[in-house]
């Protein structure tokens, strides 16, 4: 009998313990923190062996799989000691997907992924394919494979989940577009993030497909020194590609072996060009695997996005409050303010992953006409864009930068709450944050 140990009781973890233990492993599971009660009883129910608040490595050391959470680094010594070893250590994607010979569409990028992945997820199911979503995304993807119901998989992948796969292969793979991100994990070298970011195409062959933005030089610049064997399909907002998709008058146009799918973006529910590329992304699945134009053009028409992602909260006295939580990074907050129509109040700050704000000064000085600073530490933001705005304040609470921006605001502007940092300084993720500020709008 193999032996099957997980290191973090999250998600991912329960869900690979829960498949490992049907698949007929020996499972132990083991997280250096608190598991959460949901999870414990699930591990309790199903007779897995686990512990918390403690590795214990003569449990650990001994297994013949391990899967890590993407919440682990590399760099840590239980890890570093295993790899030594010759133990493999994988993520949950990999672990899960020898198991299941569904279709499985994969979408990275250090932007757009949620919401290109619920999109994709969304047109298939409206064209009546039997489809699943997963990975940073609701019930865990092994868990999901436990059940076996579905043909097909979209999964959201994040450059950890990736770092963990040896013959992971998406049929399909997407990259949304590659911005520094997360470098504290890849010793601040914006190379090795790039570079985790296409192992999503590694196993791929010339069967496969990847779709990817055409438009990001980093990504081109890639791929022109690192081919891959994935048959090709970019996407563009500035220029004609012979297979993939393009815009052209205000219309998507999508080409794949000669047959042609035309769409107005003038009618897509989710407005700002970022969200006309991940209309063109998620066709570009649909139409791979049959799935009818009008089917297509509908499905685009009706969503309705992600929650924390430029959702409209509400509008008070002809003032639209906006919920853009999600932005942990300026690449995000960068399509945020780039799709604000009016003068804007910008709630922003967290925990700065080593930010250059450089690349939003064009849109604050145009559009921003108030900046309301809310973290722990806020001297960069001051440094940055305290010449730019006339009112620029700092505050603590969530209730209280929204009183703040509620005084501020004028009828016909926005009040838009997108950080561009990580949440863990006042908050317990960026949902946390998001809910706060819903909140806090609702009881102006």
């Amino acid at each position: 009998m193999k032996r099957l140990v997980v290191l973090g009781g999250g998600e991912s973890g329960v869900g690979t313990a829960l498949l490992g233990k049907e698949k007929g492993y020996e499972v132990f599971l083991s997280d250096k923190g608190k598991i959460q009660n949901k999870y414990k009883e699930v591990l309790v129910h199903n007779e897995i062996e686990w512990e918390e608040q403690q590795h214990t490595e003569s449990k650990v050391l001994n297994a013949d799989v391990v899967m890590k959470s993407p919440g682990i680094p590399d760099k840590v010594e239980l890890v570093k000691k295993l790899k030594s070893k010759g133990v493999s250590v994988i993520s949950e994607i990999e672990f899960a997907a020898q198991f299941t010979k569904a279709t499985i569409v994969g979408i990275t990028g250090s932007n757009g992924k949620t919401t290109t992945t619920m999109l994709t997820h969304h047109i298939l199911e409206s064209g009546d394919l039997n489809v699943a979503m997963a990975g940073n995304i609701g019930d865990s993807f092994a868990k999901q494979v436990v059940k076996n119901e579905s043909e097909n998989f979209v999964l959201e992948l994040s450059s950890f989940q990736l770092d963990g796969i040896e013959n992971f292969k998406p049929h399909i793979a997407i990259i949304t577009n590659i911005t520094p991100d997360h470098l504290d994990r890849y010793d601040y070298k914006f190379e090795n993030y790039i570079a985790s970011k296409f192992r999503i195409a590694k196993n791929q062959t010339k069967n496969d497909y990847l779709i990817y933005d055409a438009d990001d030089e980093v990504i081109t610049d890639y791929l022109n020194e690192n081919p891959v064997q994935s048959t090709l399909l970019p996407f563009s907002l500035t220029k004609k590609v012979e297979q993939g998709a393009y815009l052209e008058n205000k219309n998507i146009k999508i080409l794949i072996d000669n047959s042609q799918i035309i769409m107005p973006t003038t009618k897509l529910a989710l407005q700002g060009k970022h969200n006309v590329k991940n209309a063109m992304a998620a066709s570009t699945v649909a139409h791979l695997l049959k799935i009818r134009k009008h089917t297509i053009r509908e499905s685009l028409e009706n969503f309705q996005g992600a929650e924390h992602r430029l959702e409209n909260v509400l509008k008070i006295n002809k003032v639209q409050y906006i919920n853009d939580s999600k932005a942990t990074n300026v690449n995000a907050t960068y399509f945020a303010l780039e799709s604000m129509g009016a003068p804007t109040v910008w709630i922003v700050g967290g925990v700065d992953k080593g930010n250059n704000y450089r690349e939003l000064f064009q849109f604050v000085n145009e559009k921003v006409k108030a900046i309301i600073c809310l973290g722990t530490d806020n001297a960069k933001l001051f440094e940055n864009f305290g010449n730019m705005v006339d009112v620029i304040v700092e505050t603590q609470f969530m209730s209280e930068a929204v009183k703040i921006a509620y005084k501020i605001a004028e009828a016909g502007d926005n009040v838009l709450l997108s950080p561009a940092c990580a949440s863990f300084d006042l908050f317990d993720n960026y949902e946390d944050r998001g809910r706060q500020f819903k909140e806090a709008v609702r009881n102006l």
